[in-house]
């Protein structure tokens, strides 16, 4: 499982905490010895308890995790227990919960979307997209391998993905497409993949060797019609379905025989519901 670096996480203490947490110094609580446990209200794919473990290391209190990322949780299941100073526990407290809550959300729809998609083809991947808020890059991206997803592309630099916003800077399509086997060469080990306007760009960027074929907001009945042409032509061609793709398509998506289901939808949605509290420590 993806691990988040340190300075990721000491970037979100401090913002949640530029010079200590003021309240629990005003009432004299920093150094009073508590316990803080996160609990599961409802059935969830749990994300990011490991990164919750370091963040009140880091505080300065200890850490266990009782359910790590990957794993189903079931309601009232513990996911995180600590004890320590309360001025640490509240400040991990409060950088916790959102991780825990955000990540185990877009975790538990990944698996949602995957379980979905795979009752129109079980070996279809479900792929998310880089269109993550910034700075919420590596956590989402974990939260996506910890519900059985993969990633679209992590970001620009790792592989080529030609858009139309590419192509209009070029005479033609044929223009383009004479030029494929230089631009394959000089990327020659990323995969080499375009976006199709329609069946008749497709076969033709088929023939001149391009790894895969995305298509955007294609019905099923469209796209299916694409897929088995492509298949005839290319078996070996990877084939992706992009654009309006949701959780109550997936199948239907699916079943059209394409290799990936492209998504950003798995990363806007309701966070998980977690308790969180904290305690005295009792003697």
């Amino acid at each position: 499982m993806h691990v988040i670096l340190d300075d990721t996480l000491d970037r979100w203490i401090r913002e949640t905490a530029p010079g200590g947490d003021l309240t629990c110094w005003t009432l004299g609580l920093d150094e009073q010895p508590g316990t803080t446990t996160f609990k599961a209200r409802e059935e969830m794919m749990v994300c990011g308890s490991e990164e919750v473990a370091r963040v009140f290391e880091k505080c300065g209190a200890k850490a266990r995790v009782h359910i790590p990322s990957g794993q189903m949780a079931q309601t009232n299941e513990t996911l995180v227990t600590a004890e320590g100073p309360v001025g640490a526990l509240h400040i991990a407290w409060k950088v916790s919960i959102n991780i825990l809550e955000y990540a185990s959300g877009i975790a538990s729809r990944t698996r949602r979307f995957l379980i979905a998609a795979q009752q129109g083809a079980a070996k279809v991947r479900i792929a998310a997209t880089c269109k993550t808020f910034p700075g919420t890059r590596e956590l989402s991206a974990k939260a996506v391998w910890a519900g059985g997803g993969m990633l679209h592309r992590l970001g620009l630099s790792e592989t080529v993905l030609v858009f139309d916003h590419h192509t209009a800077f070029f005479p033609s399509f044929d223009d383009l497409i004479r030029l494929v086997p230089d631009w394959k060469s000089r990327a020659c080990e990323r995969k080499f993949i375009v976006e199709a306007a329609s069946l008749d760009e497709a076969e033709a960027l088929a023939c001149a060797g391009v790894d895969g074929i995305q298509f955007d907001k294609l019905s099923p009945d469209q796209l299916a019609i694409n897929v088995q042409r492509l298949r005839d032509l290319r078996p070996e061609l990877l084939l992706i379905a992009a654009g309006g793709v949701t959780e109550h398509n997936a199948a239907e998506l699916a079943a059209t025989g394409v290799d990936v289901l492209a998504t950003s939808a798995i990363y806007f949605g309701k966070p998980a519901d977690i308790s969180a509290s904290i305690q005295p420590l009792r003697s």
